[in-house]
């Protein structure tokens, strides 16, 4: 089945392929080929679905074998999916639920996406919606919507998602109760990036809680314009609802840590500040002399302004560098914007690391310098004899790796890990350490797993890049251009599959550029 997929992929992914299509296919066609290849995307999920249930109770097994104790059992499988999926682990563990209860529990809902009359999207919601239900009620509702594939042709989401929940209500009353009772326990508050430097709040809640929340707001904003406020009612919800939550007056004002990583050139870009030149006899000469020094040179040529390097927040992503000097002017009072202002703002430059900088707590802007190799984009490492990672080192990992660093994981960073764990000889280094997630930490636990990290050689000297254990000293960078002169992680997993993790570039490296 493999050289079979295979080779179709590779005719798929031929380029000549879609050539084809724009000379030599007639519209008609086109719309069979399109439903042909809709039908295929079906039937590949329910193989995709069909192997993880054989994979999920195959790694059970051997986990069994290796002594893992019952309550542990399954831990690090839906991680695993995921890699292969090259999705979240989050979802990866969606995949395999989804998976199981197809082929244990829906063997007709599995049928109708295999034959393509379902998509994989509403089988997943067919697996949602009757996920209250016992195994037995389960099996009848199945083999009432699906049984019959006729039945579902021309069937969209709402009616479908109305369809089961007549059912479900018929054979099982108590289950909307049960369903609602779950729901309640799974309220939560999010937040992730939106465009233009904005962010989505969400508050997943029981809808009186929500329509409290919301009705509250809107009496806020409707009363400060009648009051006068010339902002927008929605803006004043967006204030009122900052400033209830941090408590305070303002909500341009909130003294909240944000870690906003900046490199000293975009930070210091609109001060004039001296620029000189070494000559080749060793005397400095001005940025003007430096001009006329390289007209005379190449004539032809003018000196190229380098552009302006981005900072990082935190949780966001790549800002513009006005906008993050824009920050730190708003906290210092000097600015014109609405922003919140950051407590703390990480300083990039380049060359040796001095003593570590004092920060004042009381500041409501404080710089840590953090020196990095300009080329290769790494931070100067630094090391600790304890079990447990230091602030200012742990500090230095969430940084560097920004986010989760399991491929394809954006989830935030919630533990500092060993690499070689500390067990093992593992050092509590920069080099040996990386930032996870709890779900990615808690599954490369399970039997199997293994990460090094991996030394890349300068290039030039005809070796070959090799993974070898982290080991316990102070690690300086070696300039180099290419992306695995960054921190990089091999993972591999109990199958012997292997993945690859390079940290991010942070700004000011030449990777950015």
């Amino acid at each position: 089945m493999l050289n079979a997929l295979g080779a179709w992929l590779r005719c798929l992914q031929d380029p000549a392929t879609g050539d084809d299509l724009s000379d030599a296919w007639a519209d008609p066609d086109l719309i069979d080929l399109m439903r042909v290849l809709e039908e295929l995307k079906s039937a590949a999920a329910a193989v995709q679905a069909c192997a993880a249930a054989v994979f999920d109770a195959s790694q059970r097994r051997a986990q069994a074998r290796a002594g893992v104790p019952a309550e542990q059992l399954g831990r690090g499988i839906g991680a695993q999916v995921a890699l292969a999926r090259r999705d979240s682990p989050h979802r990866g563990s969606r995949h395999l639920g989804f998976g199981k209860a197809l082929v244990h529990e829906m063997p007709h809902t599995l049928a109708a996406l295999s034959s393509g009359v379902l998509s994989e999207w509403r089988a997943t919601l067919l697996v949602r919606e009757t996920a209250c239900l016992d195994v037995e009620d389960r099996h009848r509702l199945d083999e009432l919507i699906c049984a019959d594939p006729s039945c579902l042709e021309g069937l969209g989401d709402r009616k479908l998602i109305a369809r089961i929940r007549s059912i479900t209500q018929t054979i099982d009353p108590a289950s909307q109760i049960r369903r609602n009772a779950k729901a309640v326990s799974e309220r939560y508050v999010s937040c992730r990036p939106a465009p233009d430097t904005m962010s989505y709040l969400t508050g997943l809640l029981p809808v009186a809680q929500g329509v409290a929340v919301y009705a509250a707001l809107s009496r806020a904003a409707d009363s400060r314009r009648a009051a006068g406020d010339e902002r927008g009612r929605g803006q004043i919800m967006a204030d009122t609802l900052v400033e209830r939550v941090t408590g305070q007056t303002a909500a341009d004002r909130v003294p909240v840590e944000v870690q906003l990583v900046i490199t000293d050139r975009t930070l210091l870009s609109q001060f004039p500040l001296p620029q000189h030149r070494v000559t080749d006899a060793g005397r400095s000469e001005s940025a003007a002399e430096a001009v006329n020094w390289r007209h005379k040179k190449a004539p032809d040529k003018r000196l190229v302004t380098q552009p302006e390097m981005p900072a990082y927040f935190p949780g966001y992503g790549s800002v513009p560098g006005a906008w993050a000097r824009e920050l730190i002017r708003s906290a210092l009072g000097a600015g014109d914007g609405r922003a919140a202002p950051p407590r703390g703002a990480d300083l990039f430059k380049g060359g040796s690391p001095p003593e570590p900088a004092q920060t004042e707590q009381s500041s409501l802007v404080s710089l840590r310098r953090l020196f990095m190799d300009p080329v290769s984009g790494e931070l100067t490492a630094m090391e600790s004899k304890a079990r447990t990672f230091p602030a200012g080192l742990a500090r230095m990992i969430r940084t560097r790796d920004q986010t989760c660093r399991t491929p394809w994981c954006d989830a935030p960073i919630r533990h500092i890990d060993h690499i070689q764990p500390h067990a093992e000889g593992g050092p509590t280094s920069y080099t040996n350490g990386q930032g996870l997630c709890e779900t990615c930490n808690h599954a490369k636990e399970a039997p199997g797993w293994n990460a090094t990290t991996i030394r890349t050689t300068p290039p030039g000297n005809g070796s070959a890049s090799t993974p070898t254990p982290a080991r316990p000293t102070v690690a300086r960078p070696t300039p180099r251009t290419d992306p695995g002169s960054r921190h990089t992680v091999r993972i591999t997993t109990p199958t012997g599959h292997t993945y690859t993790s390079t940290a991010p570039p942070l700004p000011g490296s030449q990777t950015m550029n």
